[in-house]
């Protein structure tokens, strides 16, 4: 082959390994993940073992029983629900098994009615950090307890609320009159509305004095707000949880959507001065480092041995 020839090959070979390099050299390393690099598919390969084994494990802790709660309106009817605690208790173990791995324990959200409980954890590999987050999604149902003391509650209150409603319509204009014989005596009188505002307004002893004149007249209309607020407080104590997920593995983007499931995934991440980042350099990984990243995979394999 002549020497133009040869310059000519070099230059095609060097254009497909750059080409090659770009496609599979620099990417995210999340795993699993589709690559042929032999070491991460040997990483994927793993951590879907890690998945299918987390899976089952959830699948078992969130397994429904059936019980009865109580609407609002006294409506008895039937319930499935889990125990979160079971979960948190399975996560908990996870962590005391991996101490060499950094983390910041069980954590927990609360938007609304979804649920979130999860744990991240990491560990330094040279200049490599391969992280994990396995987390699960639910929601959580209000009901009352099968109690019969809800529709004694529910029935008091409503007869408070129709006593305060017909109080309202009452002291209404008593409660006029009150500041009116009230301004009386201080000299106020006959004055329109706008000079009425501005003499309550600047008098704040008339104010607080016609306030407590009128919080005394009205005794029976105060009684009646403690007790309807009391009687409140009784039923919320009266109330429960009903926890619903789906033993199905989900990503991020349905975690957020906030989907039920559970996540379960890795990150390989590069670090140079301290700092993390997503584009590895495959060839640059040494074969002794890529030996124990692998073995690190195992060992939460073991651990969530069913």
């Amino acid at each position: 082959m002549s020497t133009s020839n040869k310059k000519w090959a070099y230059n095609v070979f060097k254009v497909h390994t750059d080409f090659m390099w770009k496609a599979f050299g620099d990417i995210l390393m999340q795993i699993p993940v589709s690559n042929p690099d032999l070491f991460i598919k040997s990483m994927s390969d793993k951590a879907e073992i890690i998945r299918t084994s987390f899976l089952g494990h959830i699948t078992t802790l969130t397994k429904k029983v059936p019980l009865k709660v109580m609407l609002g309106d006294g409506t008895v009817t039937d319930q499935e629900s889990f125990d979160p605690a079971l979960v948190r208790k399975f996560f908990e173990n996870i962590l005391n098994k991996i101490p060499e791995w950094n983390h910041q324990g069980v954590s927990a959200t609360t938007e609304k009615d979804l649920r979130r409980s999860f744990i991240k954890f990491d560990i330094q590999e040279g200049n490599y950090l391969l992280s994990s987050h396995m987390s699960l999604q639910y929601h959580a149902l209000l009901f009352y307890r099968l109690d019969h003391r809800v529709i004694e509650i529910q029935k008091e209150l409503s007869d408070i609320s129709n006593m305060i409603e017909k109080l309202q319509i009452r002291v209404g204009p008593e409660n006029d009159k009150i500041i009116e014989e009230k301004l009386r005596a201080e000299g106020y009188h006959g004055m329109d509305e706008q000079k009425l505002f501005e003499v309550l307004f600047n008098r704040e002893d008339i104010t607080q004095d016609v306030v407590k004149t009128i919080e005394a007249s009205h005794a029976e209309h105060t009684k009646l707000v403690v007790n309807r607020d009391k009687l409140f407080r009784e039923l919320d104590d009266l109330l429960i949880e009903v926890y619903h997920t789906t033993p199905v593995l989900i990503d991020e983007n349905k975690m957020i959507a906030a989907e039920e499931g559970c996540l379960c995934n890795f990150n390989l991440e590069y670090v140079r001065n301290n700092t993390r980042q997503g584009n590895i350099n495959l060839a640059r990984i040494s074969e002794q480092t890529k030996t124990n990243l692998l073995v690190l995979l195992d060992s939460i394999i073991e651990i969530l041995k069913i």
